[in-house]
């Protein structure tokens, strides 16, 4: 015990969070991993088609998001559960069948738990939430639960494969709702590797009643509980589709990236 504390003092790695790692490699189980199929920079470059299914997803995670083939809506999964936001609003379950070129999950095991308050904007949002965070170098999972006075979301329009993702979120759905109870969930993602995931904190958010939600753009919150889950194993699933191997991917997509992502208005 006092070397495991020891090391826990001079590692700054809560003790908690270590005894679950080892005990997880003792017993051959998955833990703290993100799971990501395809990669931000192939979006970035158009290449939407089909590098999953959702029943192919299933087994990798419980809490996540992404995308659907064509950019078809945006993807929320939260509690096992897979939901796809259409550009007209509506929510539904996907079938096991439904093609997803994009996505990011994790089997959610929060070491971390308190509450955020005082939010009046994405960035009093971001900067709170980042205040959550131990490392730079590492990933993270949070999910926000509570009343928000405000969340303003957007979801992609269906288009064809390699239209670039800046030009293809120019027809994007937006969407205000006041007075709302919900989740936000997603991932903060480490600069260096802004090529694989998008730098940062990227949000998706579900109402309660499972009928509206998206990509988030903005927020506002007198509290929210929040839970962060620090990720430190990263599985990538690279697509063999004939699109994702003959796609340049060379270029940096940071720019086009912030272009698609933040609020239009910003």
């Amino acid at each position: 015990m006092d070397a495991l504390v020891a090391h826990c003092e001079k590692t700054g790695e809560p003790l908690r969070h270590f005894v679950s790692r080892a005990l997880s490699d003792a017993l051959g189980l998955d833990h703290s991993t993100l799971f990501q199929v395809s990669t931000t920079g192939a979006l970035v470059q158009g290449v939407y088609n089909e590098a999953v299914t959702i029943g192919g997803l299933r087994p990798h995670g419980d809490f996540g998001l992404g995308t659907f083939e064509g950019l078809d809506g945006e993807m929320v999964v939260l509690d096992g559960k897979f939901y796809q936001a259409h550009a007209d609003g509506s929510i539904t379950e996907p079938s096991d069948k439904a093609s997803v070129p994009f996505a990011t999950l994790t089997n959610f095991r929060p070491q971390h738990h308190g509450k955020i308050e005082g939010i009046d904007s994405m960035s009093s949002l971001i900067a709170a939430l980042d205040k959550l965070r131990r490392s730079d170098n590492l990933f993270f999972a949070a999910r926000l639960d509570g009343h928000f006075e405000e969340v303003y979301w957007r979801v992609a329009c269906k288009v064809e494969a390699g239209v670039h993702l800046d030009k293809a979120t120019d027809a994007q759905a937006e969407f205000r709702q006041k007075d709302v109870r919900g989740t936000m969930l997603g991932f903060w993602t480490p600069a260096y590797s802004r090529t694989i995931g998008v730098a940062g904190w990227h949000l998706h958010f579900l109402t309660d009643d499972r009928r509206n939600g998206g990509h988030v753009l903005g927020a506002k919150a007198a509290s929210l509980e929040v839970q962060v889950h620090d990720l430190d194993n990263l599985h990538l699933a690279i697509p063999e589709t004939r699109e994702f191997l003959h796609a340049d991917l060379t270029q940096d997509p940071a720019a086009a990236l912030e272009k698609a992502e933040m609020a239009k208005d910003r």
